[in-house]
C-alpha cells in the first residue's frame, strides 16, 4: 500500500494553481470562507476540471484525502488559524 503524503503545495500544482506559500494563502483568503451547504468541488472558485479533480480524489484516492480535507477547512473558516501546519513537509 502506497502511504505517501501529499502537501498543498502538491495539490495547488496539480490543480494548475500559484503554489507557493503566499499565493496559497491568497486564494483561500480571496476563496473564503464557502457557504454551508456547498460542497468542496462545487464551490464557484474551480473549474470543471478541478471540480473534477478534487471529486475524485476524495472519492478513490487516499493518498490525496487528507490534504484536499485540510483545503475543505481552510476554506469554510478560519483558515489562518489552520494554516501553519498545512505547509509542513
Amino acid at each position: 500500500m502506497d502511504s505517501t503524503y501529499h502537501h498543498f503545495e502538491e495539490l495547488f500544482d496539480q490543480l494548475g494553481l500559484p503554489s507557493d506559500t503566499c499565493s496559497i494563502k491568497f486564494f483561500i483568503a480571496q476563496n473564503s470562507p464557502l457557504k454551508n451547504g456547498i460542497r468542496l468541488e462545487d464551490a464557484p472558485c474551480w473549474t470543471p476540471s478541478q471540480a473534477t479533480f478534487l471529486h475524485e480524489k476524495m472519492q478513490l484516492d487516499a493518498n490525496w484525502t487528507g490534504v484536499v480535507d485540510q483545503l475543505n477547512v481552510a476554506l469554510r473558516g478560519d483558515q489562518f488559524g489552520a494554516l501553519p501546519h498545512i505547509f509542513d513537509t
